[in-house]
């Protein structure tokens, strides 16, 4: 079974829709783990600071499925899929890494590009899974994170909610 990892976060009642969603991914994917929840700035444009955090799970779905059912989370959360790009948002929840597939489909890359260039995605991804290999990088989760410029992207630790 593939190890998936998703990055998933919000800035629109980010504690609500993130308790949600990792409540929803429990009951998808009973293995679910999650990091710490982390507060940063809006990247790409200017808004509200999001919340993110990484969860992972393994699961027998296919990647399609898995994505369909994310895309059945964030709707819960509000998220509209025709949502414009570089906005405030209820609920985004990326796909980093499915197994060590390497993915370029229209909709979708993998691993995520954006997984090496965002503390807020690679810095809890090492937390949970610092042993996962980066399929096409070839340096561990913890590695890329150690040589991160962690100073250029700063983020805070925060709690979300009691028992998520």
């Amino acid at each position: 079974m593939p190890r998936v990892f998703i990055a998933a976060g919000s800035n629109i009642s980010p504690r609500t829709n993130l308790a949600l969603a990792i409540r929803e991914m429990r009951l998808a994917f009973p293995t679910t783990r999650v990091s710490q929840a982390y507060q940063n700035s809006a990247v790409g444009f200017d808004g509200p600071d999001f919340i993110n955090l990484v969860a992972g799970f393994q699961t027998e779905l296919s990647l399609h499925e898995v994505l369909t059912e994310l895309h059945r989370i964030e709707a819960l959360c509000g998220r509209s899929r025709d949502a414009p790009k570089w906005q405030p948002r209820s609920m985004d929840l990326d796909m980093l890494l499915y197994g060590d597939l390497v993915c370029n489909e229209p909709a979708l890359t993998l691993p995520r590009p954006d997984l090496i260039k965002r503390a807020y995605m690679l810095g809890p991804m090492a937390e949970i899974a610092g042993e996962i290999v980066h399929p096409t990088l070839h340096l561990t989760m913890r590695e890329l994170w150690m040589h991160f410029d962690r100073d250029a992207h700063p983020m805070r630790a925060v709690s979300i909610a009691e028992n998520v």
